[in-house]
């Protein structure tokens, strides 16, 4: 029995049935054309809405915000409509959501902008990074991400907007709030990273500087739907996607601090979890829960015993399972049970149909 993963906990004014978190991962299935959510992403949902709070796919807020073929929007009546499809199926089951805003910067292909040029902190392209396109088959087609141009101050301005009307139309489409993604080398990612960000105006350079973009979007987001409806998610010390910090300890505590001093309702830390991958340092966990008073939510190679731990150590409030909510919809009750988990198939993650989305079983004992 995990006694810590199922204490009841609250996030803003919501009230969690436990500490379990389904972490966005993009499942590339929204209907086409139109990018909207449909009725197969409402029964996946929904199957997993026994986590404490699930955070919906990334989620882009404009065209020219898209990385990969067939990831949904919240920028169109249409997609507003199909995500409110999700939410009222994951309500029914007494879940709670919150949608992950998303606008993916340099990493992506015109083929995914309808031939528009990508965005970025700095006209840097992403070393070795690719993307998947729609190459007219079911298939994803792999392709190298093109280089960006450096946004301007109105580009900035503009984007802003953009992540405050997405916050809106979240809102509107019935989530719970909203998750800004600001890691995995994404465009707030780009501006906050030193060797992805080679301004020289004021989103540039010092610390203070490369996170003033996050700044201004969570102001925009917040001052738009409430702080106690805003979280926000940080990759400290991936690699992903080609963004790298030279000092990401300084850096994401500083991160930390102004996210604070914002109030967002919970920071959501994505750690490495490649096979041989560096654990985290713990300075860097207690450097966090020194300065960020809100719900502190990590997500990485978690299992029941170790995220059992990490609430129990008091540098966790919440842990997030990524791949293990692919196969298992029930994971709450098989991790409350000790109940062995279904491994995922790996072929069947992104796009697709119902195969490896919705068909996974619930455990039943024999």
């Amino acid at each position: 029995m995990k006694d810590a993963l199922f204490q009841p906990i609250k996030l803003g004014s919501l009230s969690l049935q436990n500490r379990i978190v389904m972490p966005p991962m993009t499942r590339s299935r929204a209907t086409q054309p139109g990018n909207s959510a449909n009725d197969m992403m409402a029964t996946y949902y929904a199957q997993r809405a026994s986590a404490g709070l699930i955070v919906a796919e990334g989620t882009q807020i404009s065209a020219l915000g898209q990385g990969y073929a067939w990831t949904p929007g919240i920028y169109s009546e249409e997609q507003i409509t199909g995500w409110r499809k999700v939410t009222d199926a994951v309500h029914e089951k007494d879940g709670v959501i919150f949608a992950q805003l998303w606008h993916v910067g340099r990493v992506t292909h015109t083929a995914n902008t309808g031939g528009e040029q990508p965005i970025s902190s700095s006209a840097l392209k992403a070393e070795n990074v690719k993307v998947f396109i729609d190459n007219g088959t079911d298939e994803p087609g792999f392709v190298d991400v093109v280089e960006p141009r450096e946004m301007t101050k109105e580009d900035i301005k503009n984007v802003v907007a953009e992540y405050r009307q997405a916050a809106l139309n979240a809102i509107e489409a019935g989530f719970d709030g909203v998750e800004l993604h600001a890691a995995n080398g994404y465009l707030v990612n780009q501006f906050i990273d030193s060797e992805a960000n080679t301004r020289t105006d004021e989103y540039g350079g010092a610390i203070e500087n490369r996170l003033r973009f996050l700044g201004e979007v969570i102001e925009a987001m917040t001052d738009a739907i409430g702080a106690d409806r805003v979280g926000v998610r940080l990759a400290p010390f991936t690699s992903l996607n080609g963004t790298v910090d030279k000092t990401p300890v300084e850096t994401y505590t500083a991160a930390a601090v102004l996210l604070n001093k914002l109030n967002v309702v919970y920071l959501h830390i994505a750690e490495v979890d490649w096979d041989d991958a560096p654990d985290t340092p713990t300075v860097f966990k207690h450097n966090v829960r020194e300065v960020y008073q809100g719900v502190i939510i990590y997500a990485g190679k978690y299992n029941g015993d170790k995220a059992e731990q990490a609430i129990k150590d008091g540098l966790a409030d919440m842990i997030g399972f990524g791949r293990p909510f692919v196969a298992n919809p029930d994971l709450p009750n098989r991790l409350r049970n000790g109940y062995p988990l279904a491994q995922h198939d790996p072929n069947t993650l992104f796009g697709g149909g119902e195969k490896g989305l919705t068909d996974y079983p619930e455990y039943h004992a024999d």
